[in-house]
């Protein structure tokens, strides 16, 4: 077993268990037991996070790709993951980590690497965001922050990409330390949400809950044949998307078989042109279409809500021209929400194709 960090979000029952807070699970955890993520171990009535000063992937990456749209666009991001996930979602896309310590056909191998070196990574590489991925950052969320603060630090900016099934306490924990925040919202249908071994209230509420405390925010659904691609729950999506703010971006993407769902194809075009449709009219003033590039035509790029001018032009993970100027349309002058800083947009080294670094 590797060494062990003190977790915070528990306290300590009388009978040698303890109760994990971190996220919605809500886990008793017996002593010699792990939690429903499996990376969260009670030893002697204390828990114990297995994942810290450690990390199993790390790539250069365009910042797009996580997806971020609306913050730093045409820079790129030091991406770096963990083992472990609390859902078990079939058609997992990091199923080597996510899945690793429940899957024995997961294969991900740890490496000991301090916070330290994984910032000095991303000064090296010229990325001025790192972003904790590849895994659910929420149950690592004490090595996230060690990572993070070393990041705020150096001058970087700090990202989750999360399935969002957190709680009030961790993302107060977080907020402090974490500029942007991607969401899968993968159903709008409970009983999907808990055949992935969640709850769908809960992750309405971390949207609702990371909005309010003020973090960059982007939300994704995965647009999945057969499973969450109809026009009722795509509407359902979009309008909770717009009841929190008509400005936070929702991105549609492709599907494609992987992991253990391999029994549909691919989300054809139309589908996700339909769903982007579904995303303007329930009032979202930006929607995406991913996974697709150089085949969704105009919802690859940024419009201006105001006047309808491209205000940054894509193609797939490549941004072609960035027209924000001073965070507003140049033209009508309308705000473009978003995290901008002309002194880094547009200093990617990727040129759209990510790069394995360590």
């Amino acid at each position: 077993m590797p060494s062990l960090h003190e977790a915070s979000f528990y306290e300590r029952l009388p009978d040698g268990r303890v109760h994990c807070t971190l996220c919605p699970h809500d886990c008793r955890i017996a002593d010699g037991s792990r939690g429903a993520c499996s990376v969260r171990y009670n030893e002697g009535g204390r828990l114990y996070t297995l994942v810290y000063d450690r990390i199993v992937a790390s790539n250069l990456e365009p910042i797009e790709k996580k997806p971020f749209f609306h913050a730093l666009p045409g820079t790129d991001a030091l991406s770096f993951g963990m083992l472990g996930c609390d859902l078990h979602c079939a058609y997992c896309q990091n199923w080597f980590t996510s899945q690793s310590v429940r899957d024995p056909q997961a294969v991900g191998e740890p490496r000991d690497v301090p916070a330290a070196d994984i910032v000095e990574l991303a000064l090296e590489s010229g990325a001025p965001t790192v972003v904790s991925t590849y895994n659910e950052p929420l149950i690592t969320s004490e090595w996230a922050v060690a990572v993070f603060r070393e990041a705020k630090a150096r001058g970087l900016s700090t990202g989750y990409v999360s399935n969002g099934n957190g709680t009030p306490q961790v993302l107060d924990y977080i907020q402090p330390w974490t500029d942007f925040y991607k969401v899968d919202l993968k159903s709008m249908d409970d009983r999907h949400y808990r055949q992935l071994g969640g709850v769908l209230a809960n992750v309405l509420d971390t949207i609702a809950g990371i909005h309010a405390r003020g973090l960059w925010l982007e939300v994704l659904t995965l647009v999945i044949p057969e499973f969450n691609d109809s026009e009722e729950e795509l509407g359902r999506a979009a309008g909770f998307v717009a009841s929190i703010s008509r400005d936070i971006p929702w991105h549609v993407t492709a599907f494609h078989p992987d992991y253990k769902m391999t029994d549909r194809g691919a989300t054809p075009v139309g589908t996700l042109l339909k769903a982007a449709s579904i995303g303007k009219k329930a009032g979202l003033n930006y929607v995406y279409a991913g996974n697709l590039p150089g085949r969704v035509g105009e919802w690859e790029n940024t419009r201006c809500p105001g006047c309808g001018m491209a205000v940054i032009e894509r193609s797939g993970f490549r941004v072609m021209r960035n027209r924000v100027a001073d965070g507003a349309c140049p033209r009508c002058q309308t705000p473009i929400p978003g995290r901008w800083n002309p002194a880094v947009e547009g200093s990617s080294r990727t040129r759209g194709v990510p790069l394995p670094v360590l």
